[in-house]
């Protein structure tokens, strides 16, 4: 199993990588077309901000740390394993209703924009969209995985939910 979440983590990693590599080549392209052949294209500024959307829902559900987001948690850190351990099951559990309860009128909205049409290439909006089902998909299943392994190990400190092993497991 640990195999496979790894294989995946490198993938969504891949497919961050690939998306942020395809923004600084559109961003060029953009560059070069205004200033150097002075022929300014539309195009370009549509896929930067579908590009920038997806990357940062995308980087957000599978590729961020739990240690990379920012949290107040002082005073986590300062009750009893106990107490860390509730706390971080009612977060896991909180996130999760909330993400799931929101999704259905998440799904309408998205669903809502197959009509609209970008401007300049007429992609369906409901495809620049539907990232952030995708986003929350991951968020219930993140959530969920965490909050099975604090429920498994009841004497050890929680971990926070993550699908990434602590910086020196890497």
């Amino acid at each position: 199993m640990q195999r496979f979440i790894k294989l995946l983590r490198k993938i969504a990693d891949g497919v961050a990588g690939a998306m942020l590599a395809t923004l600084f080549a559109v961003f060029i392209i953009q560059i070069a077309a205004r200033y150097v052949f002075n022929l300014p294209v539309g195009w370009t500024q549509e896929v930067q901000a579908t590009l920038w959307l997806w990357l940062v829902l995308w980087g957000a559900a599978f590729c961020l740390r739990d240690e990379d987001q920012v949290k107040f948690d002082l005073l986590y850190h300062m009750a009893p394993i106990r107490w860390q351990r509730i706390f971080a099951g009612l977060a896991a559990v909180s996130i999760v209703i909330a993400v799931a309860a929101a999704l259905p009128a998440a799904w309408d909205y998205v669903d809502f924009y197959y009509r609209k049409r970008s401007a300049v290439l007429q992609v369906r909006m409901k495809w620049v969209f539907i990232i952030y089902i995708v986003f929350s998909v991951g968020l219930i299943v993140r959530y969920t995985l965490g909050l099975i392994a604090i429920l498994r190990s009841p004497d050890a400190p929680p971990s926070r939910p993550s699908l990434h092993p602590p910086e020196e497991a890497r």
